[in-house]
């Protein structure tokens, strides 16, 4: 919260909440890259970060005046009590709806922001007879990609509105073997990395959309919900199809695909680490491939944010250039 300019929140992390057969998720739109159709919320399971904001703190950091200070262990008692509450199916819902339940609770309370991380959870297989099944008993811990979400909602005159919401998919590592290169960039006395003209191609991906409009993010609609599991197929097609000249240029090429599928996102935002592998032994006599090792630190990154107008722009070159 900006007192002036001053920033003043405070808050609770690393709360842990977990609720067992909340109704799945059904009646997403169908997209060629995924064959995901339905998410299993038989355990909905997230690690939170709360953080309250309000000028009624301030005198709680100047005077050590606690009167109006809601303990940060109530704020987790609050979370996780409310979750039995909590009428709908998707983390974006889940955390709105606990964010005007804190303000409708405690009047002082001016702003509340929440960030829920997944904790995913994967069906193990059993026998059944004819083959393997999955188990509706028993789950594993994923140690995979999770989806994460950021909602805030403020006070107003006229209510509780939301200011600032992102979707999101966190630590998604793909590994390219072949068809990807890096070339043709500046060389000077400061360069020592060879061009690269067929490369494994290792990266580090975190993805993160805002919806033009909040509620389709609740899955009241599921036709307008936008899954993780479904960015995440198109960030692998993309991969697998895409002879990529850089890292720039795949993560744009993602974001034009992902928004040409679900229109109904404002912007896809990326961060990407660059790991790829470095070369112990290049050629293998009588054998196809190469021997690799770790990359050592430091690590390249990059950051960019596609837009709706950028889709927009790309189809409209295409046009015409079909025309041409």
């Amino acid at each position: 919260m900006t007192n002036g300019k001053r920033t003043m929140l405070y808050g609770k992390g690393d709360v842990f909440v977990y609720r067992t057969y909340v109704p799945n998720i059904k009646g997403l739109r169908q997209i060629p890259e995924s064959s995901f159709n339905e998410r299993d919320n038989t355990i909905f399971g997230f690690n939170c970060q709360i953080a309250l904001k309000g000028d009624a703190f301030l005198t709680s950091f100047t005077e050590g005046d606690n009167s109006l200070v809601v303990a940060t262990d109530s704020m987790k008692n609050f979370i996780q009590y409310e979750m039995a509450n909590f009428q709908g199916n998707t983390a974006e819902s889940f955390i709105k709806f606990i964010c005007n339940r804190f303000l409708d609770k405690y009047a002082h309370v001016d702003a509340v922001e929440l960030t829920a991380n997944e904790m995913p959870f994967e069906h193990v297989l059993v026998p059944t007879g004819t083959g393997h099944d999955k188990s509706h008993l028993v789950y594993k811990k994923s140690r995979n990609e999770y989806a994460t979400t950021t909602i805030e909602v403020v006070r107003t005159g006229t209510g509780n509105k939301v200011v600032k919401h992102t979707s999101g998919i966190r630590d998604v590592h793909l590994i390219k073997v072949s068809g990807s290169s890096f070339y043709g960039f500046i060389r000077d006395q400061y360069t020592t990395l060879p061009e690269a003209f067929d490369r494994p191609l290792f990266i580090y991906l975190d993805f993160d959309w805002e919806y033009e409009n909040i509620e389709d993010a609740s899955g009241a609609n599921p036709e307008k919900y936008v899954a993780s599991e479904q960015i995440a197929d198109i960030a692998n097609t993309v991969f697998h199809e895409l002879d990529n000249k850089s890292i720039q240029q795949l993560i744009y090429k993602i974001g034009l695909r992902i928004l040409d599928r679900f229109p109904q996102l404002k912007n896809i935002q990326f961060k990407t680490n660059n790991r790829t592998w470095e070369t112990v032994v290049e050629e293998i006599p009588n054998a196809k491939g190469s021997v690799y090792q770790e990359p050592r630190p430091p690590y390249g990154f990059q950051g960019f944010e596609v837009t709706q107008a950028d889709l927009k722009a790309e189809k409209e070159k295409e046009a015409a250039e079909a025309i041409q």
